[in-house]
């Protein structure tokens, strides 16, 4: 480890373990403080551009974003000239530009943990003497250079080669959902299999960890245990940021979509943005293996573009444009005929696998996310070797209530005249809001009502809020704010009613009641409803204690059966 005093110009550096947004391999990335470089005068950039060799170099004005592409410039050079001294040779070197003018990240490939360090910090101590001339830089990158060259190696990275196949789970929605599927088709067919999850670590469908594990230590939990036969692993954005994917490659990678969700956070602003994380995923899948993408997410269709795996895409149109690209490439599509899961396979008549009415998960076919998710799965499970039947199977027996607590979990309540559905899910942002939402009109009698609990963890920008004020209010008659104490993440309870109020506003109606926790708001909603209501709490924090609640008056989950009957009979 360095232990000197970290230079001016230092903001961090993180070593990643594993593939990330910069490479397929680990790299070491550093954020950087360009206010000196930024704000020299054009004169004394111009010559240490030329000191450095960038030939006839025009850095632009100080303060600009021009300054800003020649520092790019200016800081790969540097770090090559380090590493070269240093007996470092052919060394890539990529760049991202941060929140402002002010601030590059800069990434390298490591090997050893102490070098990786010697060359981060040397650049930053070089970048400290950029207002001393172009001598001082020039003779501070030779004495980084000889620093780096005497420098101790230093562990090397803690990436895993995979001994058994994997199969990789990303996107903005539905992953656990598909990690969980993915795994029970796989269990049925006799394999032992473990999956890491937002939920926990789980070992032949046992809890062995619980926490959030979407990251490497997920993947390494799983993958170090000498029994598992499968990896499933869900891999969320802030792993891959963090710390990078914990495996060097994957067999299968399945990408869910790409929508809004926790942007603003870790210099990731845009969707374009979020969906470069995402696709790391799919750079790392084998050769041979298979890329199951979204044919109906722009965003998520050309990651196929960036991998060189096969690519199964999946969508419910059996028309898509994009489809028809990938057969016409000679990949398979996952789609919907005439109420059937079915793949289309260049040449070849359609493989019926099984109807989708037949499949719980699809809510009697009504949720159209969820029958996203079955494409996602019967595509991921057929590339992985599995046979129809056991695909089927797996499909057929995979019970929402009992496989995937939390995700469009739904109940019949008794009251006073008559009963409810109650319906509790992990809905999070805009898209799972709108999904909850389409459940909850698909299954409500006519002229009943919505009573819905709203509220989402403290880490989203404002307009978030404020749109699913918006959502909310347009899809249900009754609205309260549900908060989630132990996920306020530095906003107050004030800010959050504030803004889902004002979204709410914005569609004409009034929240009616906030409440400190989800098991009081279901208790307010519960309390409200008339036979036939439809409630809904959107549940982060207090699933289990809601289900004791439901247990406790006496509410029964609603089997494949009883949930199909509910939607047949608003048909």
């Amino acid at each position: 480890m360095v232990s000197a005093p970290a230079p001016r110009s230092l903001v961090e550096v993180r070593l990643l373990d594993g593939p990330n947004l910069y490479f397929p391999r680990p790299a070491a990335k550093l954020t950087l403080d360009l206010s000196e470089l930024i704000d020299l005068s054009d004169t004394a950039a111009r010559d240490l551009g030329t000191e450095l060799g960038l030939g006839r170099p025009r850095p632009g004005a100080a303060g600009t974003v021009f300054r800003q592409r020649f520092s790019i410039r200016l800081l790969t050079q540097i770090v090559r000239r380090i590493a070269n001294a240093g007996g470092v040779t052919r060394l890539a070197v990529r760049t991202r530009t941060g929140q402002s003018v002010y601030e590059l990240v800069v990434a390298f490939p490591w090997h050893n943990a102490g070098r990786a360090e010697a060359l981060a910090y040397g650049l930053a101590r070089v970048l400290d003497t950029v207002a001393a001339g172009p001598e001082a830089v020039a003779d501070m990158i030779t004495a980084e250079g000889a620093a780096l060259a005497t420098a101790p190696l230093g562990s090397a990275p803690t990436l895993i080669r995979p001994r058994i196949p994997v199969v990789a789970i990303t996107g903005t929605n539905g992953k656990t959902t598909t990690a969980r599927m993915i795994g029970h088709v796989a269990r049925r067919a006799g394999k032992l299999v473990g999956w890491s999850s937002t939920d926990g670590v789980y070992i032949d469908g046992e809890l062995v960890e619980a926490g959030d594990f979407s990251g490497p230590s997920g993947a390494g939990r799983v993958l170090r245990d000498p029994g598992v036969e499968l990896a499933v692993t869900e891999t969320a954005r802030g792993g891959i940021l963090r710390r990078g994917v914990g495996v060097a490659y994957n067999d299968v990678s399945v990408v869910t979509n790409i929508s809004a969700d926790h942007l603003g956070l870790g210099g990731i602003d845009t969707l374009d943005q979020l969906a470069e994380v995402k696709a790391v995923i799919t750079k790392i899948t084998k050769p041979d293996g298979w890329c199951v993408l979204n044919a109906d997410d722009p965003r998520t269709f050309a990651m196929r573009l960036g991998t060189k795996a096969q690519t199964w895409a999946f969508t419910r149109d059996p028309d898509s444009p994009s489809g028809r690209s990938v057969l016409n490439e000679g990949g398979r599509v996952t789609t919907l005929l005439d109420g059937w899961v079915c793949v289309l396979r260049p040449g070849a008549d359609p493989l019926q696998v099984v109807e989708a009415i037949n499949v719980p998960m699809t809510l009697a076919g009504l949720s159209r996310v969820n029958v996203e998710n079955v494409l996602a799965v019967t595509s991921a499970t057929l590339a992985l070797g599995f046979s129809v039947q056991q695909v089927a199977d797996g499909l057929r027996t995979f019970d929402p209530n009992e496989y995937n607590p939390g995700r469009m979990n739904i109940w019949t309540v008794p009251i006073t005249g008559g009963t409810i559905s109650v319906v509790i899910d992990l809905a999070h942002n805009e898209a799972g809001l709108e999904a909850l939402l389409e459940i909850m009109n698909g299954i409500r009698p006519q002229h009943s009502r919505l009573l819905l609990g709203v509220g989402t963890a403290g880490d989203r920008a404002d307009d978030v809020f404020v749109r699913l004020g918006e959502i909310a209010a347009l899809g249900a008659d009754v609205l309260e704010i549900v908060h989630k104490q132990n996920y306020l993440r530095g906003r107050s309870v004030d800010q959050i009613n504030e803004l889902i109020s004002e979204g709410a506003a914005h569609a004409g109606m009034e929240i009616q009641a906030t409440h400190d926790s989800e098991l009081g708001g279901l208790i307010s909603l519960v309390g409200q409803a008339r036979d036939g209501d439809v409630v809904a709490i959107m549940t982060h924090q207090d699933r289990e204690l809601l289900e004791q609640w439901l247990l406790d008056h006496g509410a029964s989950r609603d089997s494949a059966d009883a949930l199909r009957t509910k939607v047949l009979k608003q048909i």
